[in-house]
């Protein structure tokens, strides 16, 4: 957290912290829009929000031939 009466000193203060989640003068409030989790050895990964769900997706490609021609996956070289 930081705290101050400075609005710019605070913001530059925050913007310069190794941290996930910088309070400024405020303690601990939580929203589920907004990401949440810790940096080093207070967490890995984001919870809450768009980002929380990052971690949990997992992309992947399927592909279907729908045609009732032999797929020729592999073709003999022909003889030259």
């Amino acid at each position: 957290a930081v705290a101050s009466a400075d609005a710019a000193r605070c913001r530059r203060v925050a913007e310069r912290m190794d941290a996930g989640i910088v309070w400024v003068n405020c303690s601990q409030p939580c929203f589920v829009q907004m990401p949440w989790g810790g940096r080093k050895a207070s967490g890995f990964g984001r919870d809450l929000g768009t980002f929380g769900l990052d971690n949990f997706i997992h992309v992947k490609q399927i592909t279907t031939y729908e045609s009732n021609e032999r797929w020729e996956w592999y073709k003999p070289l022909s003889k030259l």
